[in-house]
This record gives structure tokens, C-alpha cells and sequence, in this order.
């Protein structure tokens, strides 16, 4: 009987930024939440990219009233694990079979159609 060697497995994750496709090192960049017209968004940007977004929304800032989350009721629904909303999901798989890639209705869509989405979109 013969034994088989133990495989080891690494992931390796790479970030980018959303704006230049720069590749960020390990704790450089950062990834930036906002809200604006009742939409959540994420953003992976360079420490320099985020230093002149804060820039633009700072005049705004400076004179915007701080919202309060507690006691106001949302008519969004929560985003799936992979940080999109049912309905951002729902565009997807239809895009996803116009454009030739197998996906089911309900369920996890794979990484790589979400990677052709988002490629497709920019």
C-alpha cells in the first residue's frame, strides 16, 4: 500500500485598486465605505487615491449632519455574502446568460462570472 504525500494548499489574495489597477502590498491601501443617494458602496483604493477622496468629500463633510442608523428602518435589503444586494444579483445572472456563462437561479454565483461581470462593467 502506498502512502500519498500530504498536499498543502495556499490562497494567496491579491488587491487592486478599484480606481488605477495598481496592486496594493500587504497593509498599504485601504478599502473605503460610503453612502450616497441611499446606496452603500466599497471602494479598494492606494493610500494616496484615499487621501484625495477624503479630500473631495471633506468640504461636504464639514457641513453634512451626522446620520444616525439607530431607529430608522431600511427599505434595502441586506447584501449577500459577496457584498451585493438580491436585486445587483438578480442583474448579474441575467447578464451572466446573455453572455454565455451557466449560472443557476438561486444560489452562490461563481467567483469568476462576478469577475467578468465587474470587467465587463468598467
Amino acid at each position: 500500500m502506498t502512502r500519498r504525500k500530504a498536499v498543502a494548499k495556499k490562497t494567496i489574495e491579491v488587491i487592486t485598486s478599484d480606481l488605477s489597477g495598481e496592486e496594493l502590498e500587504p497593509g498599504q491601501g485601504e478599502t473605503i465605505r460610503f453612502s450616497i443617494g441611499g446606496s452603500d458602496y466599497s471602494i479598494d483604493l492606494t493610500d494616496a487615491e484615499a487621501d484625495e477622496l477624503r479630500s473631495t468629500f471633506d468640504k461636504y463633510v464639514k457641513v453634512a449632519s451626522r446620520a444616525s442608523s439607530r431607529g430608522t428602518q431600511s427599505t434595502s435589503r441586506k447584501p449577500s455574502g459577496s457584498g451585493r444586494t438580491p436585486e445587483e444579483l438578480a442583474h448579474i445572472r441575467a447578464w451572466a446568460k446573455e453572455n454565455g456563462h451557466t449560472v443557476s437561479e438561486r444560489g452562490r454565483i461563481k467567483s469568476e462570472v462576478l469577475e467578468a461581470f465587474d470587467a465587463a462593467q468598467n
